[in-house]
């Protein structure tokens, strides 16, 4: 039996090239993911390559609550495409389209069983909303 599918987008107004970089750069990544201003991300790793993995810690700042998003790529194609396979997993698509304006990220991902389904579409755009403030800046 198939998952629901949930996408998110945005526009970024900056290259790709900066896009790129701040999307996968541990150091960038720790600077915007995070749904909230109340959480935050204090660790990340990105080995971004095909069979790598990566890890994002993600917890209130609080310290209520946290817990590691990982998974490992499968398919990497620079400035283009991300797809990877999360640990519990679910898949995930992400394209990178150039415009005019900028870069439409678009992402996509097999839906779990715990939440909402609108609550997931929410966080998650939460999260890309986030990046799209801080690569604009």
């Amino acid at each position: 039996m198939s998952k629901p599918v949930i996408t998110v987008d945005a526009m970024v107004h900056a290259p790709i090239n900066k896009v790129w970089e701040q999307w996968n750069s541990p150091e960038h990544i720790k600077q915007w993911c995070a749904a909230s201003d109340d959480w935050h991300a204090p660790d990340a790793t990105n080995d971004l390559k095909k069979g790598g993995r990566f890890t994002t810690r993600m917890e209130a700042k609080d310290k209520s609550f946290g817990f590691d998003f990982g998974g490992v790529y499968d398919n990497v194609d620079l400035n283009k495409r991300i797809e990877y396979t999360m640990d519990d997993g679910r898949k995930v698509h992400i394209t990178f389209t150039e415009t005019d304006g900028g870069v439409k990220i678009s992402e996509s991902f097999e839906a779990e069983e715990q939440n909402p389904l609108e609550m997931q579409q929410a966080g998650w755009q939460m999260i890309l909303n986030n990046f799209k403030k801080y690569a604009e800046k």
